[in-house]
């Protein structure tokens, strides 16, 4: 399934309030959008009909969330669904995925793309490919190690896949606390030493599957439960089993 057309049934199972996009170029998967929604990217050019309320601003994350207050345009409240799909060199995913989660609900999504380079020359930090994932993928290992607390799921769209993560936690300051450590331990310099089962994708999920559980349509009923995180691990767990099976290597 082309990511494009999973992301569809995203919005239409987590039905968002408000939605956060970081990477827009072209508007693709902004006009899947039927909600306020906020688009980020220094150098968009839409060429697709949005259809819903947007607010579009011409600046990079970093610059656009050191901004006193980065939900006004949205009326000030958080996101329930993010889609980062940014630079791709991993120091900036691992900002943006920060910056997503300390302003989206407990019980948001947020969804990172291309997180499944299929070769290794796709995650090389210098683009040397026509489809280029860039050094995205450790944010995997990084959540597996530093926010266990946090429900990942890697789907298997096409053409590099997607990492969806759920039981999200606003005020942790895990990440940006231990950001110089993680940069050091996590960024490799090219040829990108790319785990081997993640390119086999031997352990990702089928995009019909995680729609058929029914794990989606848990995330908007949990947006009056009393712990909302706990509800969506127990979801998982019921629906789908192992949402992610990382070794520690």
């Amino acid at each position: 399934m082309n990511y494009l057309r999973f992301l569809e049934q995203l919005h239409a199972r987590v039905r968002p309030e408000r939605y956060l996009e970081i990477g827009v170029r072209w508007g693709d998967s902004l006009s899947v959008s039927r909600c306020p929604s906020l688009g980020i990217d220094p150098a968009f050019e839409i060429s697709r009909e949005l259809h819903t309320e947007v607010q579009l601003f011409r600046t990079t994350s970093d610059e656009y969330f050191a901004r006193p207050e980065p939900l006004t345009p949205v009326g000030g409240e958080p996101f329930d669904l993010a889609f980062i799909d940014g630079m791709h060199l991993f120091e900036f995913a691992l900002r943006d995925f920060i910056n997503a989660e300390r302003h989206s609900r407990p019980t948001g999504l947020i969804v990172f793309d291309d997180v499944l380079p299929r070769k290794a020359a796709e995650a090389s930090r210098v683009r040397e490919t026509k489809d280029w994932t860039g050094d995205v993928y450790p944010m995997l290992a990084v959540l597996r190690d530093y926010r266990p607390d946090i429900v990942m799921m890697t789907v298997d769209t096409q053409p590099t896949g997607l990492l969806l993560l759920m039981a999200l936690d606003p005020s942790s300051t895990v990440l940006s606390d231990h950001y110089d450590e993680i940069i050091a331990g996590y960024r490799k310099p090219d040829p990108q030493p790319v785990p081997q089962d993640l390119m086999d994708r031997t352990w990702v999920q089928q995009p019909q599957r995680v729609l058929a559980s029914g794990v989606l349509d848990v995330l908007p009923d949990a947006r009056g439960h009393d712990d909302p995180a706990q509800t969506i691990r127990d979801a998982v767990a019921a629906r789908i089993g192992p949402a992610l099976d990382l070794t520690k290597s």
